[in-house]
């Protein structure tokens, strides 16, 4: 890309506005000791108002090089034990997380400018756990999780096709049928920051923080 491009292109983006819809208010010092009631709540703002995919959230983990890695996963769960998620043990994202098990999980509603990162341990649920949410997903879904192919190259798309059906079948012949590397997690958070934007730009940022005594919560400079 050209300079004359480059400069183009800066300045269209910083042409876009943000924060131009009103915009709920947050008043921090409302926010209950619990950080997981604030979350549902927000959440459910989301879910209420019809926003697309609220309970989407992109999880950021460290591979064995030490470089960050993310992607957009559904959350399964939220309460004060912690947000859970589930993977395969055997995808890039479980491997990562046996290697380090830690992570961090960010939250974005645009349409309200709010934006949730939580941050901690990361432990996998027992068996039986795992075994349950795996038997919720839909057929197709358990189909291509048995597979344990993900994230490798695909050099024959009728290959795929070919192996998702023969594992369809098995699905469909043995409807119990559970993948034992499928893994129900927990990211028990040690930090939680919920952030409301505001069209001034003077965001309001309230950080729990966990401590020996329990939570703990701090303002912080936008």
């Amino acid at each position: 890309m050209t300079e004359k491009n480059t400069s183009t292109v800066r300045d269209w983006l910083r042409g876009i506005e943000v924060f131009a819809r009103p915009l709920p208010e947050f008043a921090p010092e409302l926010a209950p000791a619990e950080p997981s009631e604030l979350f549902l709540a927000w959440l459910t703002a989301a879910v209420e108002a019809g926003l697309p995919d609220p309970h989407a959230m992109t999880l950021s983990t460290v591979d064995e090089s030490g470089d960050p890695d993310a992607r957009v996963l559904i959350l399964k769960n939220a309460d004060p034990s912690g947000f859970q998620f589930a993977a395969h043990a055997a995808s890039p994202k479980g491997v990562q997380l046996t290697g380090t098990p830690r992570a961090a999980l960010t939250f974005y509603w645009p349409e309200f400018g709010r934006q949730v990162r939580v941050r901690g341990a990361v432990r996998p649920e027992p068996a039986d756990r795992s075994a349950a949410d795996f038997l919720a997903r839909g057929e197709t879904a358990r189909a291509e999780a048995l597979l344990a192919r993900q994230s490798r190259y695909l050099t024959d798309p009728d290959e795929r096709e070919r192996a998702l059906e023969a594992s369809l079948a098995r699905v469909k012949a043995d409807p119990g049928l559970v993948d034992p590397d499928w893994t129900l997690y927990t990211v028990v958070p040690d930090v939680i920051e919920f952030w409301q934007a505001a069209a001034t730009r003077v965001h309001v940022r309230l950080r729990y923080e966990r401590e020996t005594t329990g939570w703990q919560r701090h303002r912080l400079w936008s």
